[in-house]
């Protein structure tokens, strides 16, 4: 299918066209003319992806709205943009996120305010870049420019380790591009292609398969984060701005998870197989030993950041655990069931941990502290907003009705037709998962009111209710009504789940 307009281009330059309009009113006399300019810029956007849902085929696992233009002819490098079930919802949740941290900095960003709001929007576009582009090389490009603005975000406007945090996020992610780097160029040089397509319907033997997948593992992981790779990301969350770590935690993590789905698993679906039982052991050590680290944070946002991790490791699980399904039962069902539940985790998870770094923020915009010991008795000075933060806890541990259920209730489903034991270890989440939240909302929110500094608390103002009421909808759309995205979600699953188990050996 391809767009008369070309759509999905105008969704990536605009917020970076808008990201520059705001940095020419960068004076202090102009920060109202810049957020005007930004929050336009990022709701513009928006509106412009709600066609690539409403204009969406179901029937198909075809890429769709695709536009292919060539920019580097000497090395067949061209412009090659389009959208499948699973690339289009993302596109969708970065563009919504963005909107509400706009919102979320309007008042509370002080300090060269429109070079904040550029950051954000410019970094907007590389995102939606990164899940639209279907040559390689282009991918790489939006994967690793989007770097550069959250690089500063953290740097500019972090806390104190700020430099720390900084240095430490973009070495690792930087350097585990590069592996993928590699596996590209060697593809081109088999194939004369960079075309992620090309790449997928490539014949690879069993050995390039396995370095190719280790290539991408290593690349992917880190961005994820999965155990052992994972320590960049809670110093990341401590240290970024609340804008930042909403950005980090609900769109930048899915972006390596985003990655096994369209390179590693269709590209290299043998090695897949045959190493299906590492990733399903480093996902399980995610969602149960990473559970145990959240447990003993008394950082707010640390124990937020590490609970990303391990819900993140549903995301993987889901994924891998497909190919003991299809070779225990035979059942392609099954398998479509399992990477549908992570791709639901995936947008789940965007909506729930950007609301508790945005809770989070609410706070610390007040106190100015995110230690646990600071706090008691909120729900006493700011009652809505202890009712958000309790509901959103309650989506965190996976309570039935939000969308935190949903994702992890299909993973959990699929895992017990692969084995009993998976199952049982991923289910423990649920657990795990009430256990770390309600220990913080039990301290935070509940009791009697802690200090004066508590006793001073106002509640939400109306820009707060907005984008937590607005992030509260979306939970409990997704919770109570999955339809909508499963359905999208249908044939480009199922025609993965085809691609992964037809041998190319």
């Amino acid at each position: 299918m391809s767009a008369d307009l070309p759509l999905l281009s105008l969704v990536i330059w605009a917020p970076i066209i808008g990201g520059v309009l705001v940095l020419l009113a960068s004076k202090p006399e102009q920060a109202q003319l810049a957020k005007m300019i930004a929050l336009t810029a990022s709701v513009i956007t928006f509106l412009l992806t709600i066609p690539l849902y409403t204009g969406f085929d179901l029937s198909t696992y075809q890429m769709q709205f695709v536009e292919n233009s060539t920019w580097i002819p000497t090395f067949n490098i061209n412009y090659h943009l389009g959208v499948d079930g699973i690339s289009m919802p993302l596109i969708l949740l970065t563009a919504f996120t963005t909107v509400l941290v706009v919102i979320a900095g309007w008042e509370v960003i002080k300090y060269k305010m429109a070079q904040y709001m550029a950051a954000f929007l410019i970094m907007d576009g590389l995102m939606i870049g990164v899940f639209a582009a279907l040559d390689s090389v282009l991918f790489y490009v939006f994967w690793e420019a989007m770097l550069i603005p959250m690089f500063l975000i953290i740097g500019i406007w972090g806390g104190e380790r700020r430099v720390y945090a900084t240095i430490k996020f973009f070495l690792y992610t930087f350097l585990g591009s590069v592996f993928m780097l590699v596996a590209l160029i060697y593809m081109y040089s088999q194939s004369g292609s960079f075309g992620i397509l090309d790449m997928q319907a490539m014949k690879l033997d069993m050995s390039e398969q396995t370095l190719i997948f280790l290539a991408f593992l290593i690349a992917f992981a880190v961005k994820v984060p999965m155990w052992p790779v994972h320590t960049w990301l809670p110093d990341a969350h401590v240290e970024a701005p609340t804008g930042g770590s909403v950005i980090l935690a609900a769109i930048m993590l899915k972006m390596g998870t985003y990655g096994f789905v369209r390179f590693s698993m269709p590209i290299a679906p043998d090695a897949s197989q045959s190493l299906d039982w590492l990733m399903i052991t480093l996902s399980l050590i995610a969602v149960v030993y990473i559970a145990f680290v959240a447990l003993v944070q008394k950082d707010m946002k640390k124990l937020i950041a590490y609970s990303s991790i391990s819900h993140m490791g549903f995301v993987t699980l889901g994924f891998f655990v497909v190919y003991t399904i299809i070779e225990n039962t035979g059942s392609v069902q099954g398998a479509a069931m399992g990477i549908e539940g992570a791709l639901v985790q995936m947008i789940s998870h965007g909506f729930i941990s950007g609301a508790m770094f945005l809770c989070i923020g609410v706070m610390y915009d007040r106190m100015h502290s995110r230690l646990i010991a600071d706090y008691g008795g909120v729900v006493n000075t700011m009652p809505i907003f202890g009712a958000f933060l309790v509901f959103f806890a309650m989506a965190n541990a996976g309570l039935p009705g939000t969308s935190g259920f949903v994702g992890e209730f299909l993973v959990i489903l699929s895992s017990f037709k692969a084995n009993f034991w998976i199952a049982f270890l991923a289910a423990t989440t649920l657990i795990f998962g009430a256990a770390y939240t309600l220990w913080m909302v039990k301290r935070v929110v509940f009791g009697d009111v802690a200090n004066e500094k508590v006793a001073r608390l106002k509640d939400l103002n109306n820009r707060e209710f907005f984008i937590l009421g607005t992030l509260g909808v979306a939970v409990l759309l997704l919770g109570l009504w999955p339809a909508p995205l499963l359905d999208v979600m249908h044939a480009t699953v199922n025609h993965l789940v085809e691609q992964i188990t037809q041998s190319k050996l």
